[in-house]
C-alpha cells in the first residue's frame, strides 16, 4: 500500500499545475487544471446544508472563493479517494487552504482520515467561532441522512441525479442545493447514479460554484 502511494505521488507530482485559478466546487473541494482537488484532513459542510439558522455551508464555499481568488494555488498530491478526486494540501500564495478553512470555523478536521489539522481545531474549538458557536451537525452525518432520505424515492435506489444542461453534464447528489429542483428526463439521457464514482466515471462532474 505505502509503494503504490508514493508511485502515485510520483507519478503525479509532474501534473501539479501552480498558479492556475481555480474553480471551486464545495468548501473543501476544488478543480484546478482539469484535476478535481478533494482537500486533505478536512469536512466543510457541504453547500446544500444549514447549520440552525445559519448558512454554514455556502458560506464555507464563498470562503474557499475568497481564499483562492487571485492568488496563486498550488496543490501537492496525497492519493486518490475512489471518487474522481485526488486527495491533496493545496496552498493560496504559500498558505495552506484547509489549515485557514479550519481557523475561521468553517470546516471539521476529518479525523477519521487523518489527523493533520486536530490541533488547529482544538484552537478553533477553544474560540467558539463559526461551527463551534453551537452544536451543529458535522458534514458527514449530514450526507448519510441526506442519502437515506433520497435512497427511498430513487429508482433501484440509485439517488444521484445525472442532469444535461448547457453547462454540460452534471451530478447532483442528494446535499446538493439543486436537488430537489432537478428533474431527470431519461429520453433526454439523463439518469440516476448509485455513487459518485459512477457518475464521473461516465463523463459527468459535480456542479461549479464560483
Amino acid at each position: 500500500m505505502i509503494a503504490r502511494v508514493l508511485a502515485f505521488v510520483v507519478a503525479f507530482a509532474c501534473a501539479t499545475t501552480v498558479g492556475a485559478q481555480p474553480r471551486v466546487i464545495d468548501g473543501d473541494t476544488l478543480e484546478l487544471d482539469g484535476t478535481v482537488y478533494r482537500l486533505n484532513g478536512i469536512d466543510a459542510p457541504e453547500h446544500g446544508q444549514i447549520c440552525g439558522d445559519w448558512n454554514c455551508g455556502s458560506e464555507a464555499t464563498d470562503a474557499l472563493v475568497e481564499i483562492v481568488k487571485g492568488r496563486e494555488v498550488t496543490c501537492d498530491p496525497i492519493t486518490e479517494d475512489g471518487y474522481g478526486r485526488v486527495i491533496a494540501t493545496c496552498y493560496a500564495d504559500g498558505s495552506d487552504v484547509g489549515g485557514t478553512l479550519i481557523d475561521k470555523g468553517l470546516a471539521w478536521a476529518f479525523l477519521r482520515y487523518s489527523t493533520v489539522y486536530a490541533d488547529e481545531e482544538t484552537q478553533a474549538k477553544s474560540r467558539e467561532i463559526g461551527i463551534w458557536s453551537d452544536n451543529y451537525t458535522p458534514p458527514w452525518e449530514f450526507r448519510e441522512a441526506q442519502w437515506n432520505k433520497a435512497v427511498q424515492k430513487a429508482p433501484a435506489g440509485c439517488p444521484i441525479k445525472g442532469n444535461i444542461s448547457k453547462n454540460g453534464r452534471i451530478y447532483h447528489a442528494p446535499w446538493s442545493p439543486w436537488y430537489s429542483r432537478t428533474q431527470i428526463n431519461t429520453s433526454k439521457g439523463e439518469r440516476w447514479f448509485c455513487s459518485e464514482a459512477e457518475a464521473v466515471s461516465a463523463g459527468w462532474r459535480a456542479p461549479y460554484w464560483d
